[in-house]
């Protein structure tokens, strides 16, 4: 039997903890915006009060539980009526405008469109409780300058790059489009549908939709229609670990996300949006997932030619070979070591020349002998330790870019920061690992 001053103490140790818990977050309920989305999302049939929000110290903005969700229970229910979709869109104002449209734009570009000019609308549009507590800028390298670009890891930096390729194609292309809208707006097309605007309207989409497959419109392109803008339950912030189920209730005609774990009451609720590494995370939602199980180094292409032997006359026809049978990618550390994907790529690129007739073999999983793997370890050392001074370099011009940079700036070197402190944390254990095949 536990005596009452025991009890007592639990019972003072945990309010301190509560009290210590509570300095990290900051309840948002009672902000003005948040209170007139959910009075808006109220007339839509959404009157839920388990979740509230809450601005975390570490994700920023998020939803807690306000009461304890047992396993299998609903975390949020959110009705059909609550999400802006391109069906909203075809409905709209704009709708004629689209379906006169040809050829016909894509379901992600009438949705860009709509929010464009529903954000200028301002508080005559339906849609501005809920437009006016999207963020008003994102910490994806789209959003980067050149110099920052060139902090990210090698093979994040050409991803980027083809992302802010793809967006500017996206753009220039849809300017007769934007053109064809004036007779909505009084403003001139081409000062309300900027390329700032455009940028904002397509991170809104990209990092705050959740998956809903609709009917092929015949008015839009064949692209897949699968957006759908859910207002409050985009404040759900991602965590590898969580378990969920969500989808759309055709019964109830509500999105629904159930807790596979549960939540414990004043926690955080959180959702998971798939296996996603730290790079994509970054790239696509503009966040880096501390301690992510999902996160990998990637060696690109010029990294892992700072291993080879130059005078190797077969390199050339080697690394053509990798190409052509797609080992080329996907090469990573991760923290149990190098994958076999690029201890693979290692193996044939270690074989002499008259091994030649081991190259289908190797890349099959077959073994070499104990010099080849000794050489595959070695150089797979050499890498890691490439890619953790990289890493060191960037994390001081970091350093030196965070003093004095305003709070747009500092969030986005934050990010890239965060992502190269995870990255180095793969990479020592990596170097530990190598070091003990290295031993034996």
């Amino acid at each position: 039997m536990n005596k009452p001053g025991c009890r007592a103490g639990r019972r003072a140790r945990k309010k301190r903890r509560e009290k210590h818990e509570d300095v990290y977050k900051v309840t948002l309920t009672h902000e003005a915006q948040f209170v007139v989305l959910r009075r808006w999302l109220k007339g839509k049939g959404f009157t839920s009060q388990t979740l509230i929000p809450v601005n975390f110290h570490d994700t920023g903005r998020g939803l807690m539980a306000n009461q304890t969700i047992k396993a299998k229970d609903s975390v949020i229910s959110l009705p059909e009526k609550c999400f802006l979709t391109t069906e909203t869109v075809l409905k709209s104002y704009m709708g004629d405008y689209i379906k006169r449209w040809h050829p016909p734009v894509s379901p992600l570009l009438a949705l860009c469109c709509f929010l464009i000019a529903e954000r200028h609308r301002g508080d005559a549009s339906e849609w501005s409780p809920y437009i006016n507590i999207l963020p008003k800028t994102y910490t994806c390298p789209v959003y980067f300058r050149d110099d920052i670009i060139d902090l990210l890891p090698r093979s994040l930096q050409k991803k980027a790059d083809e992302q802010k390729e793809q967006f500017q194609e996206l753009y220039c292309s849809s300017l007769m489009f934007f053109h064809s809208l004036q007779p909505l707006f009084t403003q001139p097309s081409e000062e309300l549908f900027t390329q700032d605007a455009l940028r904002w309207a397509w991170f809104s989409i990209n990092t705050r939709t959740v998956y809903m497959e609709h009917d092929q419109s015949d008015y839009l392109s064949r692209e897949k229609d699968i957006y759908a803008l859910a207002p409050y339950l985009d404040l759900l912030n991602h965590c590898p670990n969580v378990q969920v189920e969500a989808g759309f209730n055709k019964q109830t005609r509500c999105y629904e996300v159930k807790s596979v774990q549960g939540c414990k009451k004043f926690q955080q609720a959180l959702i998971n949006y798939g296996p996603h590494d730290n790079n994509r995370l970054l790239l696509e939602y503009g966040f880096v997932a501390s301690g992510n199980p999902h996160s990998v180094v990637y060696v690109d292409l010029g990294t892992l030619k700072f291993c080879l032997d130059e005078k190797d006359k077969q390199l050339t026809q080697k690394l053509l070979y990798l190409r052509d049978n797609d080992f080329l990618r996907n090469l990573t550390f991760g923290m149990d070591g190098p994958s076999w994907r690029l201890m693979t790529a290692l193996r044939l690129l270690s074989l002499k020349p008259e091994q030649y007739s081991c190259w289908k073999s190797v890349l099959l999983g077959a073994a070499v002998s104990r010099d080849r793997e000794e050489w595959c370890i070695h150089s797979a050392l050499k890498l890691c330790n490439n890619l953790n001074s990289d890493n060191v370099k960037a994390l001081e011009r970091l350093s030196k870019l965070k003093k004095g940079a305003n709070l747009s700036l500092l969030e986005q070197l934050c990010v890239v920061e965060s992502l190269r402190q995870e990255e180095q944390r793969i990479l020592e254990h990596t170097r530990v690992v190598l070091q003990n095949l290295w031993g034996q």
